[in-house]
């Protein structure tokens, strides 16, 4: 049971961090639209977390030794932690204009996964800097991909 409640946990909140922040970033690049950022991250928060919930129901289920209950509580908890990661970014966006709320968005997102890297750290007994370091480049890659994407688009189509 505890495994698939921490799998649910850890697992959500990086995919609500990673998915929500590259969405955020893509769109903005490409439209510069509060309401197509909006609307991605809300889109995001629904059909990406029932999506992913899905994804480690099955993965759950693959293993000969799952329980139903772990099973459960494992797609649970990643519906859950998704939705409420993702929703998290749309307070900035409510508050502040645009690009001030994007670098907001930006900052919590790095936070989380600081967050998330040290308690990894901990539960492992290894040293956290590493950990850290590792989750942030691969966040900042992705960021930088989904700036590239969404630039790409707005001059392709616009």
């Amino acid at each position: 049971m505890r495994r698939g409640v921490v799998r649910g946990l850890f697992f959500g909140t990086a995919s609500g961090v990673i998915t929500t922040l590259g969405l955020i970033v893509g769109l903005w690049a490409g439209t510069a639209s509060l309401v197509a950022v909006m609307g991605g991250i809300l889109v995001i928060a629904v059909s990406d977390s029932m999506s992913d919930a899905f994804g480690i129901h099955l993965a759950e289920e693959s293993q000969p030794d799952a329980s139903t209950l772990g099973v459960w509580l494992a797609t649970l908890t990643t519906l859950g932690t998704k939705f409420l990661v993702a929703v998290s970014f749309v307070i900035p966006l409510l508050l502040l204009p645009l690009d001030t709320a994007v670098g907001v968005a930006l900052a919590w997102g790095a936070v989380i996964l600081v967050a998330l890297s040290i308690n990894i750290a901990r539960m492992r007994e290894t040293p956290a800097f590493p950990v850290v370091a590792e989750h942030l480049a691969i966040a900042l890659l992705v960021m930088i991909l989904s700036w590239a994407v969404g630039t790409g688009v707005r001059y392709a189509f616009a």
